[in-house]
């Protein structure tokens, strides 16, 4: 990796808006992927995005945008990947550039329904990136909140510390914090399961359970996800660190939280299509409720919780008899 590497953030929303502003504070460029032309003409002329995050207003001089990926990819040694997971794979398809010599970060907190990997795994196997190679970006952390330059906390983990260091180094100011690990299958499983943990949450509030409820639920989701990252991938990790706990509980509790939100209409009576139409911002959780649960069918691990979940998002089963249900399985 050279002394100083050239950056890019591919995705255009509020999370991807947010990790700009964040490389902003110490890259005299960044690299910035954008698939929609006109959102990218519209930051050059107005220096925000249209769409997400329009309060972060940017130095246009400190970017270079572009609408085409693969010249994004040919300028860049690192590559942050910030694109809904559900979009992914339409995205790398149009890459014709080579891309095992690139550092790749996932910034993306769910699986790629395609293939049914986690990020990491996607880049790997399907495009040859070297494990050494591959980083995550993970919270707990709102865009929203670093828009608004709140204390914020991130843990960049990669199997290469020097890469973790370097990123680390980038992504620092005095409002993010930043903490590195070694767990990049297991932090990138966290990011993907609190999603579906959330949307539980926002299933219970919309359904009218209080909050000793939500102590309870939470409490036992984190002990689920605890049972799903070992045993899809055992290593030593302590699950009430940041990146694990910590995210959890803020996707649970924030209200800048669109997986409770999507969650809470669906407690409410919304359908799963009304509540996509509401909604401006993907919900990743709704994808990964369905990939966890065919990857929980093969590791036949006790998840209550997910299950929930799938049942009333994917086997229209009403919220309230589900939830009624789960109080059983829970203590």
């Amino acid at each position: 990796m050279s002394k100083n590497p050239k950056i890019a953030v591919f995705g255009g929303g509020s999370w991807a808006t947010a990790i700009v502003k964040m490389l902003c504070e110490n890259l005299e460029q960044v690299g910035w992927y954008m698939r929609n032309q006109n959102a990218v003409d519209y930051i050059k002329e107005n220096e925000h995005n249209p769409n997400y995050l329009s309060s972060a207003e940017f130095n246009v001089d400190q970017l270079f945008l572009s609408s085409d990926i693969n010249e994004m990819v040919r300028y860049a040694d690192i590559l942050i990947f910030a694109i809904p997971s559900a979009f992914v794979k339409v995205e790398l398809d149009k890459i014709t550039e080579e891309l095992s010599s690139k550092i790749v970060f996932s910034a993306i907190k769910g699986i790629i329904p395609e293939t049914g990997l986690i990020v990491g795994e996607h880049f790997n196997k399907m495009h040859n990136v070297p494990l050494e190679n591959i980083g995550v970006i993970t919270g707990p952390c709102h865009a929203e909140e670093v828009a608004m330059e709140r204390l914020s906390y991130l843990t960049i983990a990669s199997k290469d510390e020097e890469i973790a260091k370097v990123m680390s180094k980038y992504l620092s100011s005095n409002y993010i914090k930043t903490k590195i690990s070694d767990d990049i299958i297991g932090t990138e499983y966290a990011a993907m399961l609190k999603n579906i943990y959330a949307m539980a949450a926002g299933m219970a509030h919309g359904l009218g359970y209080g909050d000793n409820f939500q102590a309870v639920l939470m409490s036992n989701s984190i002990r689920e996800m605890k049972r799903f990252i070992k045993k899809v991938h055992k290593m030593k990790r302590n699950i009430n660190n940041s990146a694990y706990l910590g995210d959890l509980l803020v996707t649970g509790y924030s209200v800048f939280s669109r997986n409770r939100m999507f969650g809470n209409m669906i407690g409410k009576g919304y359908t799963v299509k009304s509540a996509m139409m509401e909604m401006s911002m993907i919900a990743e959780g709704y994808y990964a409720s369905k990939s966890a649960y065919l990857l929980n069918e093969k590791n036949n691990i006790n998840t209550p919780i997910i299950d929930a979940v799938y049942q009333i998002l994917y086997l229209n089963k009403n919220p309230k008899t589900v939830f009624k249900n789960l109080t059983n399985l829970i203590d």
